[in-house]
């Protein structure tokens, strides 16, 4: 079973931290989160929201647990996953996963692991409680230490700690 909406309308840092060692599932594809960046909405100078509500952001001021898919360099797709109740903006970018199955090529990156999944633009909007996109629990519980840093590849709020990872785990970026 997938998370339900419930698990995404909380805060965007509780939302983070919580979507580590959770799976996500792309048709065939199947890969475990390993690191995260939290976007902290309309107050965050790093979050697309920042600028408020437009055509681009829209998915991000939506309900909660939909994709936030855009393009970076003319070349790369990143997923986000929108947090907070509907009508508050925030979402966490996956920056990296831990293939399982069903993908043959690097994931340790956002642009990677949009290419390893298969995740485009189309997916802009996706409901992730259902669908062909979706996270779930993880099989196993298995325990591991969340590692904090600032974010990366950015020039605003850059000092902010709101990246999350496994620590030790070798598909981080």
């Amino acid at each position: 079973m997938p998370l339900d909406r419930s698990f995404y309308a909380r805060p965007t840092v509780e939302v983070a931290r919580g979507l580590l060692g959770k799976v996500i599932r792309h048709a065939q594809a199947f890969a475990r989160i390993v690191e995260v960046e939290a976007y902290l909405g309309q107050d965050d100078d790093a979050a697309h929201s920042a600028r408020g509500l437009t055509r681009r952001t829209r998915a991000i001021f939506g309900p909660p647990g939909h994709a936030y898919v855009y393009l970076i360099y003319g070349m790369h797709h990143c997923l986000n996953i929108v947090a907070e109740p509907e009508g508050v903006a925030g979402c966490v970018l996956i920056r990296a996963v831990e293939p399982l199955r069903g993908i043959t090529r690097a994931a340790n990156g956002p642009g990677k692991l949009t290419r390893a999944l298969g995740i485009t633009l189309e997916h802009y909007g996706a409901d992730l409680t259902r669908g062909p996109l979706t996270v779930h629990e993880a099989a196993a519980g298995e325990a591991f230490e969340i590692a904090v840093s600032r974010r990366i590849g950015i020039t605003k709020a850059q000092e902010l700690p709101l990246r999350f990872f496994i620590a030790g785990n070798r598909f981080v970026s």
